[in-house]
């Protein structure tokens, strides 16, 4: 039976034969490798990855799905929201490598959910709305620079590294897609998450205006001592910039 895709899961189902060798190809998967692909619906790309490496874990939340991988004997199936897998308890000892067509309607929180695991992951290959992923690759003074710019580029070395066109889906989507590559820096800066991560948040909630207006404040309250040049506004800012306010205000 045909399965129909589900707007309320997201699902646009990968079709083009030539877009998923060069996926595969991109991520280069290689036998015995502990690999974890997010939604493979379909299986488009789980049948050619499983090929390679010889057994694969999916993580799929439609029931229907589910069903069908679990046919597969090479598939270890973990039917659930990819929002509450705990990624560091899959493969203790061994480095995750993750892949997945990440779905539109969530990218951004799986994203930030594997930001919490990051300790546990070789890489990470995924397919994602292009518009998110020209954000998180993005330079300062751009107007795609922003929270997930700083957030991402803090933990991972990132790169666009295929551009995927609407038609090559199952319905076809109303937006280009790209896959990206994020390979996990070996030294971060030590700051900590929670922190950066409202700080940042605090600096773009007005990105027209000054920062004085936004951290500035915010700074303020903190009872901060430091130096930090307000009078920008928050694209302007530098990740590193971002990073080294935030340790001075764990010191």
């Amino acid at each position: 039976m045909k399965h129909i895709a589900r707007k309320r899961f997201g699902q646009h189902f990968l079709s083009d034969g030539g877009i998923i060798d060069a996926i595969v190809d991109a991520i280069h998967p290689e036998a015995g490798q502990a690999m974890v692909e997010i939604g493979p619906g379909l299986a488009a790309l789980t049948q050619p990855l499983v090929e390679r490496l010889g057994h694969l874990t999916v993580i799929e939340l439609d029931r229907d799905l589910a069903v069908r991988l679990r046919l597969h004997k090479q598939l270890s199936v973990v039917e659930s929201d990819v929002l509450k897998v705990n990624f560091t308890e899959l493969f203790k000892g061994q480095k995750l490598r993750v892949v997945g067509n990440l779905p539109y309607n969530i990218s951004t929180p799986i994203l930030f959910h594997l930001l919490m695991h990051v300790g546990v992951i070789e890489d990470q290959h995924f397919m994602l709305q292009k518009e998110v992923i020209d954000r998180m690759v993005a330079s300062p003074s751009t107007s795609d620079y922003g929270r997930l710019s700083v957030m991402l580029q803090w933990r991972y070395e990132m790169e666009n590294v295929l551009f995927v066109p609407p038609e090559s889906f199952e319905p076809p989507p109303r937006v280009d897609s790209a896959v990206v590559r994020m390979i996990p820096r070996a030294q971060p800066a030590p700051v900590d998450f929670q922190l950066l991560e409202k700080m940042v948040q605090v600096a773009f909630s007005q990105r027209r205006k000054l920062l004085r207006h936004t951290l500035g404040a915010w700074l303020t309250e903190r009872n901060f001592a430091g130096t930090f040049d307000v009078q920008r506004r928050a694209e302007e800012v530098p990740v590193q910039e971002y990073l080294d306010l935030a340790i001075q205000l764990k010191t």
